[in-house]
């Protein structure tokens, strides 16, 4: 099993965030950090504060020298492909290999609407997410893409300078729907990261995962299986432990301990401590 941490940039600050990363970059078992993108805060009063999510990921590259960092993730709508990958490929850059591309189809109705971002219907929104998976990998390992979509259209384009990791960093589809985002998962990821629920859940939509590679001519080990799994406000590393531990019988191989606010550096030798047994 392998461990990773996430900071939301939500109902926070940026002090505490960086205190947090900076600690956690120098225990070894937490392979990564992550952040989410949103604009408002989810789960939350919607009228808090939200630092935004690229911009932050960037800062906490440059406040590192080891963990690897990603979004969970950047909902496919908020930026146009091309204008992603171009931040994908410099944060490559910047952080000397270590960027996680955290992507998804999107979700929130709220701030979509609020900012005049078109979500769209479900299927819409699959659509838009599997032409622009296309078109990112395409811009971050081709000379020049060209690509005519519904969404998307592009003519001889160019993505320049590479990033360090070669053909692409990888690519972290978050999302659980059966029919198309797990068929696109099995086309285009590396990673694919569980939102967070039950272990039967996580090894259903693990076989359905697992069924698409097939179809599509994927090695399903080819893909790392993630889980979101949270640690309440009460401290509770035993209930972490329990869960990741159940979640691992079905197969998960990174489990990511998401932080609860106020974000502190010192939860995380007591957490270390507690998953040391299942590393």
């Amino acid at each position: 099993m392998r461990f990773a941490f996430k900071t939301s940039p939500q109902n926070t600050t940026w002090a505490d965030m960086l205190a947090v990363w900076q600690a956690a970059d120098e225990i070894e078992i937490f392979e990564s950090g992550w952040t989410f993108d949103h604009f408002y805060p989810i789960f939350s009063d919607p009228t808090g504060p939200c630092l935004e999510g690229w911009v932050t990921l960037t800062a906490l590259a440059q406040a590192t020298k080891r963990l690897r960092l990603g979004t969970l993730v950047s909902g496919i709508h908020y930026r146009h492909p091309a204008l992603l990958a171009n931040m994908a490929a410099t944060l490559d850059i910047v952080s000397g290999g270590r960027l996680e591309i955290g992507i998804g189809a999107g979700w929130n109705e709220e701030e979509s609407g609020a900012y005049g971002m078109r979500l769209g219907p479900v299927k819409e929104r699959s659509d838009r997410f599997e032409e622009a998976c296309e078109v990112l990998v395409g811009l971050l390992t081709n000379e020049t893409t060209t690509f005519e979509g519904q969404y998307y259209q592009l003519k001889d384009a160019r993505c320049e300078p590479k990033p360090v990791q070669q053909p692409h960093p990888p690519i972290c589809i978050g999302g659980s729907g059966e029919k198309r985002t797990l068929r696109t998962t099995a086309r285009f990821a590396q990673h694919w990261n569980f939102v967070g629920g039950t272990p039967e859940e996580f090894a259903r939509k693990r076989d359905v995962l697992h069924r698409h590679c097939e179809d599509v001519g994927r090695d399903p080990k080819e893909i790392m299986l993630s889980s979101h799994v949270r640690l309440g406000e009460d401290g509770d590393f035993s209930s972490v432990v329990a869960e990741i531990e159940a979640l691992g019988e079905q197969g998960l191989d990174l489990a990511i301990v998401y932080l609860p606010p106020p974000h502190t550096p010192q939860v995380l030798e007591p957490l270390a401590k507690a998953l040391e047994p299942l590393a």
